[in-house]
């Protein structure tokens, strides 16, 4: 992998660089101290990953990773910084890490181990989604950013998709993705397979093992592998025992 590294302070980028030389296919094709300074190296050297610093004078490496994100094919984004408090920024801009400095060797090559296997499995899943797209089906797995890198779910391992604020999480038997769907998209496409019980909650019909009380006049459902499913809403209600009395 090629990869650019931005930063404003020197020590970091050769830090970084030392790092970066002790793993394996790794090859920094470049350096740079701002944003204009990166658009430039990018343009000449198309690195296959930037490793970015947040805070920098002038334009910063959040609005940067949108920069770059323009381009194509745009390149994987990997974010370093002092301070935790940007993580929710960096996984709205679709970063595939977020390091905190002092960059530690194991974690930075944790993530470009990570990279260097997402390479296919982003490439099959976009030449899935591009079928799927073709022939209106809905998708297989899903496919979402973190502040720990890119993550792949199979639909057929989610419970429950649970809608919060702006959110929406599909909550699996070993936790939970976050993803940047409606929860109306999602029950749309996997009609088939989930059925709505809250405004906020679809259920997988594959999981769903019956209702349990959860407190005076409320309801909640019991999923395999979940040891709490999310509550059902009183309009929802009858429609979902209706449904689990069809179920064989």
């Amino acid at each position: 992998m090629r990869v650019l590294l931005v930063d404003d302070e020197p020590l970091a980028r050769q830090r970084a660089a030392r790092l970066l030389a002790e793993l394996d296919n790794i090859t920094v094709v470049g350096e740079a101290a701002n944003a204009e300074q990166a658009l430039s190296e990018f343009e000449r050297n198309s690195p296959d990953v930037v490793l970015l610093d947040i805070s920098m004078p002038g334009m910063s490496g959040i609005e940067l990773a949108e920069r770059l994100s323009e381009y194509e094919p745009a390149p994987a984004v990997v974010f370093c910084t002092a301070y935790d408090e940007y993580a929710i920024a960096a996984f709205e801009s679709h970063a595939m890490g977020y390091l905190l400095k002092p960059i530690q060797r194991d974690k930075l090559a944790a993530v470009f181990s990570r990279l260097a296997r997402l390479n296919q499995a982003q490439l099959s899943a976009l030449a899935e989604l591009t079928v799927n797209d073709e022939r209106n089906e809905a998708r297989q797995q899903l496919c979402a950013n973190s502040p720990q890198g890119m993550s792949l779910l199979p639909i057929s391992a989610v419970r429950y998709f649970y809608a919060d604020n702006k959110y929406v999480s599909a909550v699996h038997s070993e936790g939970e993705l976050l993803l940047d769907e409606s929860l109306k998209e999602l029950e749309d496409e996997f009609a088939e397979q989930f059925v709505r019980i809250h405004r906020n909650a679809l259920v997988a019909l594959a999981y769903l093992q019956g209702i349990e009380r959860a407190g005076i006049g409320a309801y909640r459902v019991r999923l395999q592998g979940i040891e709490e499913g999310p509550q059902i809403s009183r309009r929802h209600l009858p429609a979902l025992r209706a449904r689990l009395n069809r179920k064989p």
